[in-house]
């Protein structure tokens, strides 16, 4: 799940629990495909040489270490939280657990820690990037989950899809897969939704989804059941981002990781043609017919892919530095993440701050639930004073 403060599980949503208050946003779980094997099977028996299965299989070892960092930083954040300190008076959920005890629900419905806590960890938030030039927030961000509903349905969901394609491709190209799907999902949500702060590693997944079925379309040739295969990926993929659709939920994130991954897939996962392969097994005497290594089809989507995610990602991070916010430039792209009904708003909630500035020093309260605090701050900018009023309100 990919969250702002993170809150549920199908394959990484951000989750933005009021956009603009400073909760944790996390993704929704995955639904999870079958596996590779069993979409569609690659071909793999040459009539002249017998069984033989012509591409390596890797033993996985890269996403199991994922899922562990990514529990091990769940529980350090819930150390440095340390909720009975900081919860001024209010009660901890789990107040047996001591330091590892959870914020109050009406702050973080996931068993998490606080939105200032997973921002000292590197959550993603706008203005530390604009402002502060920490761009290493758009991928320590998708390490980092909001509560244990959230870090759950992210692991899940990733050892599910995750083991099954490093065994097929390796841990080099899933683990860059990975990564930089993370990273177009954080960047493609920091330029439409700016308020509050995001973590989650939904768009990492949206990205494995996102290569599952460029890999399916770049080797097409080689697969069987291939359109049955397309279909239940297709459907897979359109019922995760459909709940995208749902308030505190960053189906940015879901795009953008999707994309990305989309894009990914053709560079990292092309297959060498069958032929090809069958060529270089046969036995001594043999010959198979002499086929090149890739159809001129792969070639051409791994040269246009690659550009277009070099071009994208560049330009995505160039507007994100300069501060400009995507939804100025385009009026429906919100509800690309949020339909509003009768039955919920996607409006985001105003908070209020009432300030005081004596040289650098700046005491505010929030109107909404009458917390204060002192900052010390200088050259301070408006909106990084509606940072803070939101992070004090969450």
């Amino acid at each position: 799940m990919r969250g702002r403060n993170p809150s549920s599980g199908n394959v990484e949503i951000k989750v933005h629990p009021r956009r603009a208050d400073n909760t944790v946003h996390p993704g929704a779980a995955l639904a999870t495909p079958p596996p590779v094997e069993s979409m569609s099977s690659p071909m793999s028996v040459n009539p002249a040489m017998g069984d033989f299965r012509p591409f390596k299989r890797w033993f996985p070892w890269l996403v199991p270490f994922f899922v562990v960092a990514n529990v091990a930083l769940f529980i350090i954040a819930m150390y440095m939280n340390n909720c009975p300190k900081q919860s001024n008076g209010a009660s901890c959920v789990g107040s047996f657990l001591g330091r590892f005890s959870f914020q109050p629900l009406k702050e973080n419905p996931l068993f998490g820690p606080s939105s200032s806590t997973l921002d000292k960890m590197g959550a993603l938030e706008v203005n530390e990037v604009v402002h502060r030039h920490q761009a290493w927030r758009l991928i320590s961000c998708i390490w980092l989950h909001a509560g244990v509903i959230h870090v759950l349905a992210n692991m899940l969901s990733l050892i599910f899809i995750g083991i099954r394609l490093e065994q097929e491709f390796g841990f080099v190209r899933i683990g860059l897969l990975y990564v930089i799907s993370g990273f177009g999902g954080s960047l493609l949500s920091a330029l439409f939704i700016q308020s509050g702060i995001s973590v989650g590693a939904s768009g990492a997944l949206f990205g494995l989804l996102g290569g599952m079925l460029s890999e399916l379309l770049t080797n097409w040739t080689i697969y069987a059941n291939k359109c049955a295969a397309l279909l239940t990926l297709i459907v897979i993929i359109v019922i995760n981002l459909a709940v995208g659709i749902l308030p505190h939920v960053d189906n940015f994130a879901h795009i953008g990781g999707f994309i990305s991954g989309f894009l990914l897939g053709f560079v990292f996962l092309i297959r060498p043609q069958f032929g090809w392969v069958s060529r270089r097994h046969s036995r001594p005497g043999y010959s198979a017919p002499l086929k090149s290594k890739h159809k001129p089809y792969q070639c051409v989507l791994w040269v246009v892919s690659l550009i277009l995610l070099v071009a994208g990602m560049t330009t995505g991070l160039v507007l994100l530095l300069r501060g400009v916010n995507l939804n100025d430039h385009c009026s429906w792209c919100h509800y690309l993440s949020c339909v509003p009904t009768s039955k919920w708003s996607c409006k985001s909630q105003k908070v209020y701050c009432e300030t005081t500035q004596i040289g650098n020093q700046l005491n505010m309260t929030c109107l909404s639930n009458g917390r204060s605090n002192i900052y010390s701050l200088s050259n301070t900018s408006s909106s990084e004073v509606q940072q803070l009023c939101s992070r004090l309100c969450s």
